[in-house]
């Protein structure tokens, strides 16, 4: 019985180590809440394509996809060190550059209204970090999921981000490019966009 207990708890711990390194997108010891350039993608779950389509190379938002980009236009108004840069709202993923403008190390609670909803309901975020991207992302996230449910209770995002600090002015420029060209792409590039983070030119 000892040594099956024991085998039970190497599986156990097996598995949780491997959840928390699939888990741990983010670069180790980067704090997140400091002032920096992100490009980060956010995807549906399963890949639903909720949020329109493409027809001629443009995006043609859905309900729900019209919600993103009202939600994405909204986050500076929460945020107010963040500006907002290059984005599209493609059928079943968000590209977006999210800047952060200034470190501060205690930051006004932020959290976007859900619209539509009573006063008192709002989406926020806990996290260690307060201000920091994950917060910022799963504000939006949260924001986003409680009126899109109002148009359909199905929809429901990843449960993770992904995301590259941008570090020169030619990674930046790339990555402008590439979101502007993500609707003419979208062919292409639509099986890989959910699957992996962006490489950065180096």
């Amino acid at each position: 019985m000892f040594i099956f207990a024991l085998i039970a708890v190497f599986i156990m711990y097996s598995l949780f180590r491997k959840r928390r390194i699939h888990n741990s997108l983010r670069y180790p010891g980067r704090d997140y809440s400091r002032p920096g350039k992100y490009f980060v993608t956010i995807c549906t779950e399963n890949k639903t394509e909720w949020f329109g389509e493409i027809v001629n190379d443009e995006m043609q938002l859905s309900d729900i996809g019209s919600i993103a980009l009202k939600m994405w236009h909204e986050i500076p108004a929460h945020f107010p060190y963040i500006t907002l840069d290059e984005y599209v709202i493609m059928p079943d993923h968000i590209h977006g550059i999210i800047i952060i403008n200034k470190y501060d190390k205690n930051p006004v609670v932020g959290s976007l209204h859900a619209t539509n909803l009573p006063k008192n309901e709002t989406m926020s975020s806990i996290s260690p970090q307060p201000g920091s991207l994950s917060v910022i992302v799963r504000s939006y996230k949260s924001a986003v999921t409680r009126n899109a449910r109002l148009v359909n209770n199905d929809f429901s995002w990843q449960s993770r981000f992904y995301d590259s600090i941008i570090c020169t002015t030619r990674q930046l420029s790339r990555i402008r490019k590439y979101i502007k060209n993500n609707p003419v792409d979208w062919a292409r590039k639509r099986s890989v966009a959910c699957n992996a983070p962006f490489k950065l030119p180096r």
